[in-house]
């Protein structure tokens, strides 16, 4: 038996109340617990946003503990080193995490079970041997150029790298669950089980008297990634068993790596793009203006969720759609625009709202951040005006734009913080931030127009933009 709104409301609301009530309650049942694509989206939206919401929390809470402990200089090293291994550990899967996100959902639509079993099969070795080899070159790469780094980082940089194939194995458990619609067992392990356990192994650590140190903190992070990863991969693993038969493999390598080189070259310019203010603050200026800027990064991570959570629920559907049955694809992806829009609006009034006594958490000196906020939630909410565009180009089939528009934004933005922060600081991170984010969103809502039809606007209706492309 499963809970239903409308059955729910007949029985513990006024007759008149109910009967009013009905038509909402019966669209909420049909959009959470129906049985069509349309609901199953909604649902892994929703406990994408759910999880997103604990996990800023958890996250935002474990930072302002992490900075206090540590101080902000000895913060600043740390975030600069695990958010530079992080990026690199997640790119080290050369978008095999995402291509398999492309092509379960096909797969599994046609029935072809012996080329499924070779795509998970194959992309876990591979993910592996290249995130090991990509680490022993960068631990080879950083002691190479000690003479050229930082005192201070250059330990924390070469403990960090042992985390770089458990990172990599992570998101790609994480696009097989997102292809099955396992919200929980994709989101939960990155974004609430490993902030808990880095708080925990933290907090165990200072308990057993080590020093609060950038590199002893790096420690309790690694372990904390080994140990949510190989659960994940268990889990994924019986599930996987479950679902699918046992039978003979057929591999597709040139097709697969085809979609994937691509979608590598997205998720490179993506994640860097992403992360490319703090790391570009952390090459011209002192850990603690790292330590400021990246606590009013995680402040803006309240408004940033939305659109990841949105992401994380629609992008299989995107694929299906694609490859199933195209009219749907245009009114859903339109509907997409609309969830990820409103709610990264008024998350975005309560980070403005509550944005200094947040930051004050983080320690003296931390609200200083506070005025780039104003810029950088503008920046969120203009992208999340597009919804997630890039998305439905590449599971629509037109990765190599996407890569080329997120291949200029990032030259916009390194250009623009090369220029900026040595003559203004952080402000010069904030700007270069917010103009790439317009270029981006410009670029990528043009794009799906010309390519696909689909108007990816929130204040652009369908019909101006069809219309508009027949007339072009």
């Amino acid at each position: 038996m499963r809970f239903s709104a409308t059955l729910a409301a007949e029985k513990l609301l006024p007759e008149r109340l109910a009967q009013h009530a009905r038509p909402l309650l019966r669209r909420m049942d049909g959009l959470l617990f129906g049985a069509d694509e349309r609901g199953e989206a909604t649902r892994m939206s929703l406990i994408a946003f759910v999880v997103r919401v604990v996990s800023a929390a958890i996250a935002f809470l474990s930072q302002v503990l992490l900075a206090r402990w540590m101080g902000s200089f000895e913060y600043g090293i740390f975030v600069f080193a695990w958010t530079t291994v992080i990026i690199i550990g997640s790119l080290s899967c050369l978008g095999i995490h995402t291509t398999v996100i492309r092509f379960i959902p096909e797969y599994q639509e046609k029935g072809a079970l012996a080329e499924l079993r070779g795509l998970l099969f194959t992309s876990r070795i591979f993910v592996l041997a290249a995130s090991t080899l990509i680490t022993a070159a960068g631990t080879a790469g950083v002691w190479l150029l000690r003479n050229h780094v930082e005192s201070y980082y250059l330990v924390p940089f070469l403990v960090g790298m042992i985390c770089m194939p458990m990172i990599a194995m992570s998101d790609l458990l994480q696009g097989m669950s997102r292809a099955n619609s396992w919200a929980l067992l994709a989101l939960a392990p990155t974004y609430i089980v490993r902030p808990i356990l880095i708080l925990a192994f933290m907090a165990i650590a200072l308990f057993a008297g080590y020093e609060p140190t950038a590199t002893n903190t790096l420690l309790v992070s690694i372990a904390a990634t080994y140990v949510t990863t190989l659960a994940q991969l268990v889990q994924v693993d019986t599930r996987i068993s479950r679902k699918l038969p046992v039978g003979p493999r057929r591999t597709d390598l040139h097709r697969w790596f085809v979609v994937s080189v691509p979608i590598f070259l997205i998720e490179s310019f993506f994640f860097l793009l992403t992360n490319a203010d703090v790391l570009m603050v952390g090459a011209f200026m002192r850990p603690d203006d790292v330590a400021v800027y990246f606590a009013t990064t995680k402040t803006l991570a309240l408004v940033h969720f939305v659109y990841f959570a949105v992401k994380a629920g629609v992008a299989q559907r995107y694929a299906r759609f694609t490859h199933g049955e195209r009219a749907k694809l245009a009114p859903f992806a339109r509907a997409t625009v609309s969830w990820t829009f409103w709610p990264s609006v008024v998350m975005a009034v309560v980070v403005l709202a509550l944005g200094k006594p947040m930051l004050m958490l983080f320690g003296p000196g931390f609200d200083a951040g506070y005025p780039l906020l104003f810029l950088l939630v503008a920046g969120v909410v203009l992208r999340a005006s597009v919804g997630p565009c890039e998305s439905l180009l590449t599971m629509s089939g037109h990765q190599n734009v996407c890569a080329l528009i997120y291949g200029l934004t990032l030259a916009v933005n390194v250009v623009l913080s090369v220029l900026l922060i040595p003559a203004i600081g952080l402000w010069g991170a904030a700007i270069a931030t917010a103009v790439a984010t317009l270029f981006e969103a410009a670029a990528l809502s043009f794009t799906v127009w010309r390519r696909l039809g689909i108007s990816m606007a929130i204040f652009l209706p369908a019909k101006t933009a069809n219309t508009a492309k027949e007339s072009a």
